[in-house]
């Protein structure tokens, strides 16, 4: 039996819960992602949700399912650094977004209670080797078509109220893509979410200025806050911007214990979010840095890692005049760790795999780029002790696939989430075979009266 064959065939056959006995992957080129590098003709073990070993010289165990991979590529699962897959479907759609607040609220609001494990695009995202994703919310809801790129989550605060002055977005979490779970978060309060830049400008009244001191103002009130909880249990001390709500989700922030998550564009932008992360010790991570490349040495030396799409090569608004396809490998050759996003809804399938490679034609070296949708997404989110490489260790997320999984027709040929072995279908698959022409004269279910 081929390799993809008897991949598939295993997949199908396997049941949902994990497997008692251990799982071996033999004769593999494995991207480990990891310190070991690419492994030719390895084995991977896999056992109880956990890699244990892997390597040119492992020993199988006795009664391990065994899966011949003959040569396919084998990766980590992919992570998404930051998207809105499971929380939004349709963006036009408000009844199936619930990836912002809407302006009602802002640091405190958390999108955990709208995943929804059933959405469609789940089962399409892990079909294309997405495994993890962390879902970062959006600053109300725009519905006006200014987007700076597809899917995006630039240029949304018009769904701020005029009086409303918080520029955050809200608490991003982790999921897992597991099927026929009904529970998918693997972690809460990742982190938190704030625009800048020309949608926190509009949020504001329409100044970057005005912006950066409602900002400034709100940080120097959570600290209060932080020091002062009892006198403001007590209704006394100074007047506070925002609620207790936002201020209690904003304490992990000023403390330097929880990441912020800046969605920034432009190269003076940037300087101004470095310059704030200093005075206020903060820890950050840009979403966005269209113009990233302009500040790379700045960004190295301030340790801050981007997040960046690098399709975004147009120059679609006033701060992202200065776009360049080169963005990833400019940033990367001066030493900023470098995640590549997808598609924040991920209906355009294959897009953070698309734009890994589209990165690596346009100089960015291939093991930044696989590290780059896996390791380095699981860092910006303090996991990559648990995901993100092929590790003695670490969950058992593991992808086989038909090719190279940077170009756009490879595909996976058979999944495990802490090694569990996936369905290799989707709701896409499943309306391909209902309504799949009938060649041998009896009508397909989807027709029969």
């Amino acid at each position: 039996m081929k390799p993809v064959a008897l991949a598939l065939a295993f997949a199908a056959s396997a049941p949902a819960l994990a497997l008692a006995e251990p799982i071996a992957i033999i004769n593999a080129k494995i991207e480990t992602v990891g310190p070991s590098g690419t492994l030719s003709s390895a084995t991977l073990v896999m056992d109880n949700g956990k890699i244990v070993a892997v390597g040119s010289a492992v020993a199988i165990p006795k009664g391990a399912q065994i899966i011949d991979a003959k040569g396919a590529v084998v990766t980590p699962g992919l992570v998404a650094a930051t998207t809105s897959l499971g929380i939004s479907e349709i963006e036009q759609v408000a009844s199936t977004r619930d990836d912002g607040a809407g302006g009602q609220i802002g640091a405190a609001f958390n999108p955990a209670a709208g995943v929804n494990p059933d959405a469609p695009t789940i089962g399409l995202a892990r079909l294309n080797g997405l495994t993890r994703a962390f879902l970062t919310p959006v600053a109300g809801r725009s519905g006006n078509g200014a987007h700076a790129h597809d899917d995006s989550a630039f240029d949304t605060a018009g769904g701020h109220e005029q009086d409303d002055p918080t520029l955050f977005a809200g608490q991003s979490i982790g999921i897992n893509l597991l099927a026929n779970t009904p529970d998918l978060i693997f972690k809460t309060n990742a982190g938190m979410v704030l625009e800048f830049g020309e949608s926190a400008a509009a949020a504001a009244g329409g100044s970057r200025g005005a912006s950066l001191i409602i900002l400034k103002r709100v940080l120097a009130d959570v600290r209060h806050f932080a020091a002062n909880r009892v006198l403001y249990d007590k209704g006394e001390g100074r007047d506070l911007m925002v609620s207790r709500l936002d201020l209690e989700a904003l304490v992990p922030v000023v403390q330097g214990k929880s990441p912020l998550l800046i969605r920034v564009s432009s190269a003076n932008d940037i300087r101004q979010v470095l310059k704030l992360a200093k005075e206020e010790n903060l820890s950050i991570v840009l979403e966005g840095a269209e113009e990233g490349w302009r500040v790379a040495s700045e960004l190295a030396a301030a340790k801050v890692p981007v997040i960046i799409d690098t399709q975004a090569a147009l120059p679609a608004s006033f701060e992202t005049l200065g776009t360049h396809l080169r963005n990833a490998q400019i940033l990367f050759q001066a030493g900023v760790q470098v995640s590549i996003m997808g598609s924040r809804d991920y209906n355009n399938l294959r897009q953070s795999r698309m734009n890994a490679g589209t990165a690596v034609a346009h100089g960015l070296p291939y093991q930044a780029a696989l590290a780059a949708i896996t390791l380095n997404p699981a860092k910006i989110w303090g996991v990559d002790k648990e995901i993100g490489s092929i590790e003695a260790g670490k969950a058992a997320d593991v992808v086989i696939w038909s090719g190279d999984p940077l170009e756009g027709q490879s595909y996976p040929t058979a999944i495990f989430i802490a090694g569990q072995s996936q369905p290799m279908t989707s709701r896409s698959t499943e309306l391909a075979a209902r309504y799949k022409p009938s060649t041998d004269g009896i009508a397909r279910p989807a027709y029969r009266n």
